[in-house]
């Protein structure tokens, strides 16, 4: 599993113009799921998005885990994180699960997350979304697991 995390002051993500979810401070996760992806990848990934030190201290020093804040995640699908783009012009989805394998491990990944306690809102899977943000940082970090 790949994510690509940025640490938001919010996000929303807005589907055929409607508001679909959205959250206040906290983690926007655009998640891909490859082929070789288990559960117990989802897991890991869950428990190391859970604690990463991303949020600042008191002392402006990135220590701080977005439990102990308190805050929240956007978690959207994204199979493009999957695409290969060493050759040619045109990325290769050849390593992204099919949909009847990623959507049980993204729907598990997004359950892990919830069994901390915190609000963990979701996109849609498959649709097209309008992702909005205001990345605070910027922080961004590519998470592999």
């Amino acid at each position: 599993m790949k994510a690509l995390i940025q640490r938001v002051k919010r996000a929303s993500v807005t589907i055929g113009g409607e508001l679909y979810s959205s959250i206040g401070a906290g983690m926007l996760v655009f998640v891909g799921v490859t082929k070789e992806d288990e559960k117990e990848n989802a897991e890991k990934l869950a428990q190391k998005l859970l604690s990463l030190r991303i949020f600042e201290d008191e002392n402006g020093k990135m220590n701080r885990s977005i439990v102990d804040e308190g805050l929240e995640f956007l978690v959207v699908s994204q199979f493009t994180l999957c695409g290969d783009c060493k050759k040619g012009t045109r990325p290769s989805f050849d390593g992204a699960a099919a949909p009847d394998k990623a959507v049980p491990l993204y729907e598990y990944f997004v359950e892990c997350l919830r069994t901390s306690g915190l609000n963990v809102e979701t996109g849609k899977f498959q649709a097209m979304m309008n992702v909005e943000l205001i990345n605070d940082g910027p922080v961004t970090f590519m998470v592999e697991k």
